[in-house]
């Protein structure tokens, strides 16, 4: 995904709550590795179950 792109994203990743996090993380396409690796780095940690629950 362009750079600019994923910074806006980004930011409508980081005001979403936790279900629209997954929902953005598990539907967005194109990312690149290192894109995904961010997406998760702003991921709560207390909710990682979750998420990991969704890909599972």
């Amino acid at each position: 995904m362009e750079i600019n792109e994923f910074d806006k994203l980004m930011k409508t990743y980081i005001a979403a709550d936790v279900d629209n996090k997954i929902n953005i993380y598990c539907t967005t396409q194109e990312l690149t590795q290192d894109q995904y690796m961010e997406l998760l780095r702003n991921f709560p940690r207390s909710e990682i179950r979750k998420l990991e629950r969704v890909l599972a």
